[in-house]
């Protein structure tokens, strides 16, 4: 994964074309961006989201944003229990003790997993691909 300015990129690497393609996620717009290096990637991710707010300002359109910071968890009444129970016990709100509990998930896979690329490999350059539409 990639973040820039608020937007978070993912990627993987083609063999076909030799070459890390990779798309923004979150939104309903598709911004992509390719390269054959991590550096050329992360270069080129900017500048497709830089290329993407411009034309959101062209259009007078304001830009998406990824995420809210919210979402609706659907689960078991027993699960939910056991969850409430477990906030309660350490006298914190439901939402606060999720909110810490996936927050300490993500940074200890964050941590052990490739901050670069999925693969761990690098090739050298490409030209950028930037689309923008409405999906």
């Amino acid at each position: 994964m990639i973040d820039y300015k608020g937007y978070t990129g993912v990627f993987e690497f083609d063999p076909t074309i030799d070459c890390f393609h990779g798309r923004v996620v979150g939104l309903q717009d598709v911004v992509t961006f390719e390269g054959r290096s991590v550096e050329e990637l992360r270069h080129e991710m900017e500048e497709s989201i830089e290329d993407y707010l411009q034309l959101c300002a062209e259009a007078g359109k304001e830009p998406e944003r990824s995420y809210r910071g919210e979402f609706l968890v659907r689960t078991t009444p027993e699960v939910h229990r056991a969850v409430a129970t477990a906030a309660e016990a350490a006298g914190m709100s439901l939402n606060a003790w999720v909110e810490t509990t996936i927050t300490t998930i993500v940074a200890e896979r964050r941590s052990v997993s490739p901050k670069t690329s999925p693969t761990g490999s690098a090739t050298r350059g490409r030209k950028r691909s930037t689309r923008t539409s409405r999906s």
